[in-house]
């Protein structure tokens, strides 16, 4: 969701149950307004929290002037939770709600290294988790294999998990950039909302990422759309089918797509107005028996 915007689309999801406490909101806009001022994004996105056992991470992403280009991801930790018998002086977490700090790529070695893991997050970006793993090793002719423990930091988990996140769920609404004639994504200053009827439908909302699915379509299948408004992946092809739930809410003056597969991410678009975002809150753990609930 938009920062600029931040308090009514927090409200627009809040039926989801993403709400914050106001002085948590406050903090939130002035810091949002400051990384967007300091790094000079052409936007700023409130992405959301991955809920940690000690504390939590909030995560922002600042994007350029093309809206497709690789976006940088912020974070910092929420206030800390105390957990069981710890002592309060042990509980990670920052008070200061100001600071953010800005989080390294994704790589393809990342996402394989960290998908190992599983269960929730700690909470704390220099906590370690040992993973046990074969390898093989040679001694002169002699080829064998050792059990090595290798150690990944929880940071790198969340780098991964957010990518993973961005790939598979980040939605937007159809009409709401469009494509120039020489390439760059800019946002549509026109867009004023799908209309009732298309905001129930899949195939209006669009994966907030470069195409994949596209690239393969056939000539006679590309000749029905738009160049500079569908030049990205609809939502209503997405496998496992049935992995989205759409609902009218409020009267049918909202329309909320939440993500079973990522459970925690909704994505909320008034029809007939410019409200539109979406949010992830949860904790950060792929629903990867879907294909067997449906």
């Amino acid at each position: 969701m938009d920062a600029e915007s931040l308090l009514l689309s927090l409200e627009l999801a809040s039926g989801s149950g993403q709400g914050l406490s106001p002085d948590r909101r406050a903090s939130l806009l002035t810091s949002l307004t400051l990384v967007k001022r300091d790094y000079r994004y052409d936007r700023v996105l409130f992405w959301g929290r991955i809920l940690g056992l000690v504390a939590d991470y909030y995560i922002a992403q600042g994007l350029s002037e093309d809206q497709l280009a690789p976006r940088k991801t912020l974070y910092r930790r929420g206030r800390g939770r105390k957990l069981g018998n710890q002592d309060p002086g042990d509980v990670v977490g920052s008070l200061n709600c100001m600071e953010w700090s800005l989080l390294p790529p994704a790589t393809e070695e990342m996402v394989v290294q960290t998908s190992v893991l599983k269960g929730r997050f700690m909470g704390d970006p220099s906590h370690e988790y040992e993973h046990t793993e074969l390898q093989k090793m040679s001694e002169g002719e002699k080829v064998f294999e050792e059990e090595v423990v290798v150690q990944i930091k929880e940071e790198t988990r969340l780098v991964s998990v957010i990518d993973q996140i961005d790939k598979a769920v980040a939605v937007i609404p159809r009409g709401a950039l469009f494509k120039t004639p020489f390439g760059p994504i800019h946002v549509n200053r026109t867009f004023e909302g799908l209309s009732l009827s298309e905001a129930k439908k899949l195939s209006s909302y669009f994966h907030f990422k470069e195409p994949v699915e596209l690239k393969n379509k056939t000539l006679l299948e590309k000749a029905d759309l738009d160049p500079s408004l569908d030049f990205m992946d609809p939502l209503e092809h997405d496998i496992p089918k049935g992995s989205w739930s759409i609902q009218m809410e409020r009267g049918n003056a909202l329309v909320v797509l939440r993500s079973l597969l990522w459970p925690g991410l909704t994505f909320f678009h008034a029809p007939r107005t410019k409200n539109y975002g979406y949010i992830y809150v949860g904790t950060g753990e792929k629903n990867i028996d879907l294909p067997f609930m449906l």
